[in-house]
C-alpha cells in the first residue's frame, strides 16, 4: 500500500511540477507545450487553408485580398518559428489577438448595435474572430506579457 502511495505522491509532485512556473522564465513546462500546440493549430487549420489559395489563385489579386493573403501567409510562416521558440514569438499572437479585436471594434460593433449582424456577411468572421480571441486570452501567457513587453525597465543600451 506504501507503494502506491509514494507513486501517486510522485505522480502529483510530477503534474505539479508540469503547471508549476518557472522562476527564471516566468511560465511553466504547460504554457511551453499550450504555446507550441497553438502555433501548430494555426499552421494547420489558418496555414494550409491560406497557402492552398495562394499558391492555386488563379485571376490577378485584388490588393486588399492580397494583403489579407500575404498577411496571413506571412503569419503562418513565422508560426514556425512558434513551435521552436515560443516564448520569443509571443509578438505575433499579438498580433493576433488585437487585429481580431480592431476588426470587431471597427466592423462587428457598428453592425451589432445596429441589431444587422446577425444577417450580414460579417456574422461568420464575426463569430470567429470572437472565439479566437477568448482561445488567445487563454493560450497568452499575459503574466509573462507584461512582465517582459510592458513593464521593462529601459535600459542604457535600450533607450530608444
Amino acid at each position: 500500500m506504501r507503494e502506491n502511495s509514494s507513486e501517486e505522491t510522485k505522480t502529483r509532485s510530477g503534474l505539479s511540477e508540469f503547471f508549476k512556473s518557472d522562476p527564471s522564465l516566468g511560465v511553466s513546462k504547460f504554457r511551453f507545450y499550450l504555446l507550441r500546440t497553438f502555433y501548430i493549430i494555426i499552421i494547420l487549420f489558418l496555414g494550409i487553408e491560406v497557402w492552398t489559395e495562394i499558391i492555386t489563385h488563379k485571376e490577378i489579386w485584388k490588393p486588399l485580398s492580397a494583403v489579407a493573403y500575404s498577411f496571413w501567409g506571412a503569419f503562418t510562416l513565422l508560426s514556425i518559428l512558434g513551435i521552436f521558440h515560443p516564448l520569443k514569438m509571443i509578438p505575433l499572437l499579438l498580433v493576433q489577438f488585437f487585429y481580431k479585436l480592431i476588426w470587431l471594434i471597427i466592423a462587428a460593433l457598428p453592425l451589432w448595435t445596429a441589431n444587422q449582424l446577425t444577417d450580414s456577411s460579417s456574422y461568420e468572421l464575426a463569430t470567429v474572430n470572437t472565439i479566437g480571441i477568448v482561445i488567445d486570452i487563454l493560450v497568452i501567457p499575459w503574466s509573462y506579457v507584461f512582465k517582459n513587453y510592458i513593464l521593462t525597465k529601459k535600459s542604457k543600451n535600450n533607450s530608444l
